[in-house]
């Protein structure tokens, strides 16, 4: 694993050519993924404190319930302020920006907040910086892809392990509860989203959320899951078949539908390249499954064939029916699917680290 986290690359990404001399990011009740993307915190709350930052170095500005466990965890680049009320917190923005032009992360920060910059500091010009955000967190960093590469193991190794724990009649939501104990006790230390856990018919609906649906017997087990650890996401999907009865018609029909999502997920990795459209992956993985088996899967497969990974499982666009030139350190799911309504259905999923002449499966 990488050593250190570069944050003064990421500054200079984010700055290099912007319209903008400094940036705020300011938290909510949540963390916007930008300020754990420039602070490279892993531990603490940081509820409604504020980072500013420019080309070279960053201010926080927080609360003494978050101040030494920031200070444990501040860069080189960073100075850490205890602030102890609303009007001092907006003293200090000030004396920070000024008249500078300010870039704000419009697509996180709620209308409310942003009217209260304009509001309270008027001499400031604010810009839009939700893209060069973006654009920065596109490609990973050494350190970025060491961290992704544990998480995808943790959860990949719970996946291997999970097959063990099936059980006649156990319930969705109790797979679901044994699964992410086996992530937290490999050294997850969250979950990226919330487990899609799907038996049987409950396996076409890609979005399923588990429920008291019980295990029965010569039946799908889709399992779509990830562990977050260090701040950053893994989203893997994976098909099983329970007590497999093959002398059945219905076995040979699921067997069919996942060899088939199998073979469609090499053809998409063989399309995932550097300076490749993504969009090319996706079409060509769709009109592989439309074809597929005489056209008997033709509109089954219902969603892109992926999306970007990072510290949000969802870190942009990737493998979609829109243009996405990808490039090299970018992190992109490739996770084709087939869904039956009233029959079942599967999908297999990897995070995919984009290389110049291949790429290969974290």
């Amino acid at each position: 694993m990488a050593k250190k986290q570069d944050i003064g690359s990421r500054l200079k990404r984010i700055f290099t050519g912007a319209e903008f001399d400094k940036a705020i990011i300011i938290n909510t009740g949540s963390k916007d993924s930008n300020f754990l993307y420039l602070s490279g915190f892993t531990s603490g709350v940081f509820e409604d404190s504020v980072l500013i930052a420019d080309k070279k170095s960053m201010t926080l500005l927080t609360s003494v319930l978050e101040y030494d466990i920031a200070i444990e965890q501040a860069p080189s680049s960073m100075e850490v302020k205890c602030v102890s009320s609303g009007k001092e917190q907006w003293n200090e923005i000030k004396k920070e920006i000024g008249k500078d032009t300010v870039g704000i992360d419009y697509g996180f920060l709620p209308y409310g907040y942003a009217m209260a910059l304009k509001k309270n500091i008027p001499g400031a010009t604010f810009k839009d910086a939700t893209e060069r955000f973006a654009d920065a967190r596109e490609i990973k960093d050494g350190y970025e892809i060491s961290l992704m590469k544990k998480a995808v193991s943790i959860t990949k190794e719970s996946l291997r392990e999970i097959p063990s724990y099936f059980k006649d009649n156990m319930t969705e939501k109790e797979l679901r509860a044994r699964f992410e104990f086996l992530m937290g006790e490999k050294g997850g230390e969250g979950l990226a989203f919330d487990s899609i856990v799907s038996f049987g018919q409950n396996a076409a609906l890609p979005h399923h959320m588990p429920d008291e649906t019980k295990l029965k017997a010569n039946e799908f087990v889709l399992l779509d899951v990830g562990a977050r650890y260090q701040n950053y996401c893994a989203d893997v999907t994976r098909t099983f078949l329970f007590k497999p009865d093959k002398s059945t018609m219905k076995y040979k029909r699921m067997e069919a539908i996942i060899d088939t999502v199998k073979e469609a997920q090499a053809l998409g990795l063989s399309y995932v390249k550097d300076g490749a459209d993504g969009m090319t992956a996706h079409t060509e993985v769709s009109k592989f499954i439309d074809s597929a088996r005489n056209g008997i899967y033709k509109g089954r497969f219902i969603h892109s064939l992926g999306h970007q990974v990072g510290i949000d499982v969802h870190d942009g666009t990737g493998l979609t029916t829109r243009s996405k030139v990808l490039k090299k350190g970018m992190v992109v799911s490739d996770e084709p699917g087939i869904y039956i309504t009233g029959f079942g259905g599967a999908r297999f999923e990897d995070d995919v680290l984009v290389g110049k002449g291949h790429s290969s499966f974290l």
